[in-house]
């Protein structure tokens, strides 16, 4: 049996009757396509729930977004109406904390 690229979307299959047993050939590709069958709709599968999963964190990073954007925003309205920087303090203490935990955490 010979496989020659006739172009890149199909293969010429020769086979030769003396040499090769032609239904043992084609029980031989037919279990090769019920392999990658298998492995495409494995394949499916996966992207399914991998797309289920990205559009989850999507929504849970779209959810953080308006949360931090609406506390931002009530933290502007309270700094500029006590007039003080106590709240800029403690705003920045907890962005240090906050960085140092994490560092902690990530690297030892």
């Amino acid at each position: 049996m010979t496989h020659r690229r006739v172009n890149p979307d199909e293969i010429q299959l020769r086979i030769d009757p003396i040499h090769a047993d032609v239904d043992e050939e084609i029980t031989g590709l037919r279990s090769q396509v019920r392999r990658l069958r298998n492995v495409a709709q494995e394949i499916e599968v996966e992207a399914k729930s991998q797309n289920a999963m990205l559009n989850q964190l999507d929504m849970t990073v779209m959810k953080a977004q308006a949360w931090l954007k609406n506390n931002v925003r009530r933290l502007n309205k309270s700094t500029i109406q006590s007039g003080s920087n106590h709240v800029v303090h403690v705003v920045c203490f907890a962005l240090g904390f906050f960085f140092l935990v994490y560092f902690c955490l990530k690297f030892f």
